[in-house]
């Protein structure tokens, strides 16, 4: 659990559930932690992005849990979009159910943190840019429809070796986006989703929201925003309302009471910008 420094800086240790060729989610998630953050991962057996190895692949969410609240972490997420939202709306939450039912710390589940992210923005109308094959994407356009948002376009590359996924870069991730979205009136859009917790894209946020005038939630990002959440980190603009209120409230005393010790996040886009 989280504890302080010699100077009395809390550090705090975050748990993450990848598959196991998931080459993106530990760095894009360390980018974006402040120092005294550590990040702890557990793998499950994933070489390629298909349903049968998916739904084979959920059947280790416990053991990994139970392993990392070995660690004393923090919070725990299940990072994988597409594994956490196979079975439709519910199964997201049974896998948060399972982790922290075997971690004994608070979890998140990728596909429930989406849903989460949106609801927070107040986004309804969504493209959708995947790296996966079509009957992925189907099932996400499922999944993201019955959970009550309106999907209005979805583009997929077509990859299921999921080191081919891990493979590209955010550049990669913009042009497709930026592509996609472009022929579309992005004017109509609430948000745009870049799916897959092994696509590098956070990094691209800033720059597509810049270009497109569109908030932008990845996978990742959605799911650092929830374990934040969960485990009582804040993020970069709550922790700035925090000094104005300190500053023209009775005392700072009195404004920090209670967030003194919490760690800041800096992450990017619209998501983080907002207070909690």
């Amino acid at each position: 659990m989280s504890e302080a420094d010699p100077d009395g800086n809390r550090r705090g240790r975050i748990g993450l559930i990848v598959p196991s060729s998931n080459t993106t989610a530990e760095p894009e998630f360390r980018a974006a932690l402040p120092a005294p953050v550590t990040v702890h991962g557990a793998r499950m057996s994933l070489e390629s992005v298909t349903a049968d190895e998916l739904d084979a692949m959920s059947d280790d969410a416990a053991r990994a849990a139970e392993l990392l609240g070995h660690a004393a972490v923090d919070a725990i997420a299940y990072a994988c979009t597409t594994g956490s939202l196979l079975h439709g709306p519910g199964f997201d939450a049974e896998l948060e159910a399972t982790v922290r039912e075997a971690a004994g710390v608070p979890a998140v589940a990728t596909a429930r943190s989406v849903v989460r992210a949106f609801e927070f923005i107040d986004a309804t109308r969504i493209a959708v840019v995947t790296p996966y094959t079509a009957d992925l994407d189907e099932k996400e356009r499922e999944f993201l429809e019955q959970s009550g948002f309106d999907v209005a376009t979805i583009d997929g590359r077509g990859l299921e070796r999921n080191t081919a996924i891990g493979a590209l870069d955010e550049t990669e991730a913009f042009q497709q986006v930026v592509d996609h979205v472009e022929q579309y009136d992005s004017s109509g859009l609430d948000a745009i989703f870049v799916s897959c917790t092994n696509y590098r894209s956070l990094a691209a946020v800033d720059d597509l929201e810049s270009k497109l005038g569109v908030p932008v939630v990845t996978s990742n990002g959605a799911t650092l925003w929830d374990l934040a959440r969960v485990a009582d980190f804040e993020s970069e603009s709550e922790r700035e309302n925090e000094n104005e209120r300190a500053r023209t409230s009775v005392s700072a005393s009195e404004a920090d009471r209670g967030s003194e010790n919490r760690l800041t996040i800096d992450g990017p886009g619209a998501l983080f910008e907002r207070d909690r």
